[in-house]
């Protein structure tokens, strides 16, 4: 199977650019959202409701938290629907941190809205909190759903805090993740039984089932519609798997028609293997080499136990893709120098790109970091690539050094930033690549911008990797 990477000198066609006014649009729209919500709250009475007393105060505020969190909770669906021009525009990292900041905001707005509520209705009906919550669960109607969405949300939420994120297998977070989605249902009835918004207002209903809608939409073409089409199309199978290094695997994949796809160098899929027990958890694996032909390839290291499974996948395994997502992509690219970095299993996204960038013979540079010399995936694949585009490659094997740093163990009499220039020396006129663990992505970033690499020529993306 590698004979197949002869022809990834070929350029792509590059995918058509999202409008540059689009990021700005959808950040408006998603603000604007938010000044909708409060505009048909103060229409219906909301404000002169704040104002009249302690009790019809608290149940306004209640009503006031409760519909910006819902809000919220819809822009976080849309956010993570895969919609095609989101993705391109902002890339999965900035969306997942947005997706994050809008839930903790959205579930702090819940537990406000249930507060403010029931000290509101305590306070008018003039009993306690305790009783007041038992006749708010057992006799609105909804309430009983909304309670259990509400647990629901907490169980999201509470598993999704880093402390307990890093307790947790990938794939059990994962499931448990997607309970988010029926808390969100789960909600809606209450939200039309006993909203006001809703039972009051003609125009909060529609601005309401529109948003519930398009949310929705998103889901069902997005996250369902668009994968499903792309997997009967394409029909992808395994074709080979073969072991690059000790824990890191390639697997080779054809199908119908892979020029079609409409994917680029240092792109990812969620993929599905469909070789038994937990093939309906996706993985977001990077593309080592893009389609030529009916073949591409990904590469995967073992970290869990699903990664593990790859390398034992059979040829002619059935699998379902999703996506292509990511903006580690040429489309950056200035037509210049390039300098990529690369860390353990993250050189698989860089090495793609390396054979589709059309730089010029001795203007690209790879620094390749690994523990140890059997970590180096595609040893004799980087030696081709040097040979035959004349890209400079630098091994950077050891282990890591006792301060922060993107550099091995043995290199520590040399600063983050002096190494780099010495071994990119026009890295401040190229457009820079990286791809790693967290950490020493930050370092790399670090030090580039101390060697007077502008911020908008270096590319990352911790989600591709």
């Amino acid at each position: 199977m590698t004979a197949a990477v002869a022809d990834r000198r070929t350029v792509r066609r590059p995918l058509p650019a999202a409008p540059r006014w689009w990021a700005d649009l959808a950040g408006v729209a998603a603000g604007l959202s938010l000044l909708v919500v409060t505009a048909l709250w103060t229409a219906d009475r909301g404000v002169q409701e704040l104002l009249s007393g302690p009790a019809t105060g608290l149940t306004s505020a209640g009503r006031l938290t409760g519909l910006l969190s819902a809000d919220l909770m819809l822009v976080q669906v849309v956010l993570m629907a895969r919609v095609p021009l989101i993705e391109r525009s902002f890339g999965q990292d900035r969306i997942a941190r947005w997706h994050r900041l809008a839930g903790f905001t959205s579930f702090d707005l819940l537990l406000a809205h249930v507060a403010l509520t029931v000290l509101g209705y305590a306070g008018t009906a003039r009993q306690g909190v305790l009783a007041e919550t038992w006749d708010l669960v057992v006799t609105y109607p909804g309430m009983l759903l909304a309670t259990a969405a509400l647990a629901l949300l907490v169980l999201v939420v509470v598993t999704s805090v880093r402390a307990a994120r890093r307790r947790l297998r990938y794939e059990s977070w994962h499931l448990l993740h997607l309970y988010a989605y029926l808390g969100i249902a789960l909600a809606l009835p209450h939200q039309l039984w006993t909203g006001a918004d809703f039972v009051d207002s003609t125009a909060a209903r529609a601005y309401w089932w529109t948003v519930y809608l398009l949310a929705l939409g998103s889901v069902l073409l997005f996250r369902l519609g668009l994968p499903a089409w792309r997997s009967l199309r394409h029909r992808v199978e395994v074709a080979a798997v073969v072991p690059e290094a000790p824990g890191i695997t390639s697997v080779w994949l054809r199908g119908r028609h892979l020029h079609r796809l409409p994917v680029r160098a240092g792109q990812f899929f969620n993929w599905r293997f469909l070789d038994g027990p937990g093939w309906s958890r996706a993985h977001p694996y990077s593309l080592s080499a893009p389609p030529s032909g009916d073949l591409m390839r990904i590469t995967v290291k073992q970290l869990g136990d699903d990664s593990s499974r790859v390398a034992a996948l059979r040829p002619g395994t059935k699998v379902l893709l999703e996506g292509p997502y990511g903006r580690l992509t040429g489309e950056h690219w200035r037509g210049g120098g390039v300098t990529m970095l690369a860390c353990g299993v993250g050189i698989t996204p860089l090495l793609a790109l390396l054979w589709e960038l059309p730089y010029a013979p001795g203007h690209a540079v790879l620094l390749y970091r690994a523990r140890t010399p059997e970590e180096l995936a595609f040893r004799a694949e980087l030696d081709r690539i040097a040979a035959e585009r004349g890209v400079v490659v630098h091994h950077l094997v050891g282990p890591r050094a006792r301060r922060p740093s993107w550099l091995p163990a043995y290199a520590e009499g040399l600063s983050d930033v002096e190494a780099l220039r010495r071994l990119s020396p026009e890295i401040a006129g190229h457009d820079v690549y990286l791809c790693g663990p967290d950490g020493w992505v930050d370092a790399v970033r670090a030090a580039t911008r101390a060697a007077g690499v502008p911020n908008g020529h270096v590319h990352y993306e911790r989600f591709a990797c």
